[in-house]
């Protein structure tokens, strides 16, 4: 484990947990059993240009529902684990379908779920507002909060230091998205 500027460089895929990183933690429950969550859009943006500049995205979360779902097919996200709670054997999963070297990995999450996962990864990161626990196990604590830019922050770090971020002029938007998976 090197300098952490230096170790972002290489970095081969993102990992996200969705509620406390992609949301602010807060949920309003529908009588169907699904969720509304409100998410930040420029962390949804910067997902979608990731993927687009050739990163793999994966999301491991407990979180379900349909909304969430459709969220996150939105961005063109294909490596989705909802309703997980064995985050360690789905993130080995993604390592092993993508042939991944967890050393080159970051995964972002907030709380006591994502510890061990966080310990599995080369470059565990996380939002300001995490717990304690996960702030002490991570090697980049973003100034953002969960759901408050805390995902743009980390992708935008590493897609600049790659000389990835902002190589065109075209940027992402939902148009264009599906076009191109």
């Amino acid at each position: 484990m090197g300098n952490f500027k230096e170790d972002i460089v290489k970095t081969e895929a993102f990992i996200f947990d969705v509620d406390g990183v992609m949301t602010d933690g807060g949920i309003m429950p529908l009588v169907d059993g699904d969720f509304i969550r409100k998410y930040y859009a420029k962390d949804g943006y910067a997902i979608a240009y990731a993927l687009r500049m050739g990163y793999k995205v994966c999301i491991i979360t407990g979180g379900r529902g349909a909304t969430l779902d459709h969220r996150l097919k939105m961005l063109g996200i294909t490596d989705v684990y909802l309703d997980c709670m064995d985050k360690i054997s789905a993130m080995q999963d993604f390592f092993a379908r993508h042939g991944l070297d967890p050393a080159n990995v970051i995964y972002m999450g907030d709380d006591i779920p994502d510890l061990e996962c966080m310990k599995a990864v080369g470059i565990p990161v996380c939002p300001s507002d995490a717990a304690s626990e996960v702030i002490e196990a991570s090697r980049y604590v973003s100034e953002f909060a969960g759901g408050h830019g805390c995902v743009r922050d980390i992708i935008e770090q590493v897609l600049r230091a790659r000389d990835d971020w902002a190589r065109d002029s075209r940027g992402m938007h939902s148009s264009n998205i599906a076009a191109s998976r």
